[in-house]
């Protein structure tokens, strides 16, 4: 009796008893950037909801009354290694490994379109399965081309605001670097509204990405999370030859 095959159809999930490899999908600059900008995300929100509504304000001497100076320096540091991530993770979008790449992002390709579906079903409960993906699954690749366009909303109209304040401390240096985009958002106020409303857009992205991220490892048992801390998944072989 001849042993189970382990081929598959296109868009169909390999069998259980498929024997497995493991792979490298994401590269040291995918993981470290990963982890950079939601680290810098989250320090940037708790500061930023501090600046806009402070909720505590000590009582004693001045030198203890510094709480937010310390808030809006953290914010501004935050927001330049978040600014300096995004820039590098983009540029590797074009020079980076292949599942980095920014056709990875986009659905390109009849089986890829098709997935964006299939994984759609799934999270809508329609589907037990998700379709299997090495780099990212199509969908996800179109949520983070959204998510990319909030962070820049962010680094525009933080150097905006940044510039209200800058310009009177370093002269015409700062507010002309971020001066030029304050006309573009409105003014000030409607640039902090719109600031604000992109900030709690991706904190609810970011409560969806570990929600999906938990749900399609737990089903796939591939080692999604674990492969961004390690770059490997566990995949059954002659799969990685699909998303190449």
């Amino acid at each position: 009796m001849s042993p189970p095959s382990t081929s598959v159809a296109e868009g169909a999930r390999p069998p259980h008893h498929a024997e497995l490899e493991r792979v490298y999908v994401w590269d040291l600059v995918v993981r470290l950037s990963h982890w950079i900008i939601m680290l810098s995300l989250l320090l940037l929100a708790v500061t930023g909801i501090y600046i806009g509504k402070p909720f505590y304000i000590p009582r004693g001497p001045e030198a203890e009354q510094l709480v937010m100076t310390n808030m809006r320096i953290v914010h501004f540091y935050a927001a330049i290694i978040f600014t300096l991530t995004v820039l590098v993770r983009v540029a590797w979008m074009f020079v980076g490994s292949h599942y980095a790449r920014w056709d990875q992002f986009f659905p390109i390709g009849a089986r890829r379109r098709r997935d964006v579906f299939r994984m759609l079903k799934f999270y809508t409960f329609l589907s037990s399965k998700p379709p299997m993906n090495v780099g990212h699954n199509p969908l996800a690749g179109l949520t983070y081309i959204a998510v990319f366009g909030l962070y820049f909303v962010m680094i525009l109209t933080g150097l905006a605001l940044y510039s209200v304040n800058a310009g009177l401390e370093y002269g015409g240096y700062m507010r002309e670097i971020g001066g030029w985009f304050l006309p573009l958002f409105g003014g000030p106020q409607t640039a902090r509204w719109i600031h604000h409303i992109a900030m709690w857009f991706l904190l609810g992205f970011f409560a969806h990405h570990i929600w999906s991220a938990m749900l399609v490892s737990r089903v796939e048992g591939m080692g999604l999370i674990d492969s961004m801390f390690s770059g490997y998944k566990w995949l059954p072989k002659g799969w990685r030859k699909r998303d190449e």
